[in-house]
């Protein structure tokens, strides 16, 4: 059946422009629809989620492999560029004031949001700052493109991206939105949150009571799914997300959470065998993570709490983290000083 579609497409080539589909579209589909993972795709859907496999093929058929988005998934932002130039991507004074007026606009979704789900408004505004400046930039990319890309031609984390694609799929069977128009970033991210598929389905909410969860065009629904999210990965109101520390000696480097993977902890009174000095007092059993970050001639000595771990949920980044951190800090003091 893929073979047959892939024949009459290359013979309609004209008439399909003429109606409007992309020549780029059909220049890249084959290579989508003869790729050796389509067919258990196709399979896979139709027999987990009900759909025919005529109608995944006509939507694959219109996907568009991007080479752009595989250069772009290569070299993320916080791998390939130290911290200092990182962090003025987005501490700046622009992001402020808009992040403050994105503030004062939603007022009362943030602090409705506070009260049911216990996260602070500046976080949700950081959070939202960072992704998307506040709505200002979702993605330019098709989400499908996205999806298929890399779920058909990235091959160390192809199963997840076609586990996004499936998720993707059905939600916008579920919402009746067109998958062939939404857009998002290149890694298929979407809306204001920029929410991948399956952290959509898990954790995006209605939050405006409207019948309907838009976090592409509705800033509250955005408010509330961001809230939602930090709320079921355990976030702790109130508390503490990093705090500055001072290293000496030579033994301080074993205690960097760097070099022994994201998930790994050290008690603070272990740290302190080592070399560490919180520049706050913390409980000597509190098991934190640890970072040194290059600030353009100096490093600086970061303890992570559990707070910042949670952001990492979001993106497993310590330099995302610390940016949404930081940015949430500065919102806060700015707009407590208006």
């Amino acid at each position: 059946m893929v073979k047959r579609l892939f024949g009459w497409l290359r013979g309609h080539t004209a008439a399909l422009a003429l109606a409007g589909f992309s020549p780029l579209a059909l220049a890249t589909s084959p290579y989508t629809l003869e790729h050796p993972a389509v067919a258990p795709f196709i399979a896979e859907m139709k027999a987990e989620h009900g759909f025919t496999a005529e109608h995944i093929e006509a939507l694959l058929a219109q996907a568009e492999r991007r080479q752009s988005i595989l250069d772009a998934i290569s070299r993320p932002a916080e791998r390939v560029r130290p911290w200092h130039e990182y962090r003025k991507i987005f501490m700046t004074d622009q992001r402020l004031q808009k992040g403050l007026a994105f503030w004062e606009e939603h007022a009362e979704a943030l602090a409705r949001a506070e009260r049911e789900y216990g996260v602070e408004p500046e976080i949700i505004v950081s959070i939202i700052g960072v992704e998307t400046f506040y709505g200002g930039n979702k993605g330019s990319h098709r989400v499908i493109d996205a999806l298929t890309t890399l779920g058909f031609d990235y091959p160390p984390r192809a199963d997840f991206f076609r586990r996004q694609l499936k998720a993707y799929l059905v939600l916008t069977r579920e919402q009746q939105m067109d998958p062939l128009t939404l857009t998002g970033s290149y890694a298929g991210a979407m809306g204001y949150p920029q929410f991948i598929p399956s952290s959509y389905q898990a954790f995006a909410v209605d939050f405006d009571g409207d019948g309907k969860v838009d976090i592409w065009n509705n800033p509250v629904d955005a408010i509330g799914s961001v809230a939602n999210y930090f709320a079921e990965h355990k976030w702790r109101h109130g508390a503490d997300v990093a705090i500055p520390a001072e290293v000496s000696g030579n033994r301080f480097r074993e205690g960097l959470t760097i070099e022994q993977g994201l998930e790994a902890r050290r008690t603070v009174g272990e740290l302190q065998t080592l070399g560490w000095k919180p520049a706050s007092r913390l409980d000597k059993d509190l098991e934190v993570m640890t970072y040194e970050f290059d600030s353009d001639g100096r490093m600086d000595y970061w303890i992570g709490l559990h707070n910042l771990y949670v952001i990492t949920r979001y993106n497993r980044s310590v330099m995302y983290a610390m940016v949404v951190h930081q940015l949430a800090d500065q919102l806060r003091e700015a707009r407590g000083n208006r």
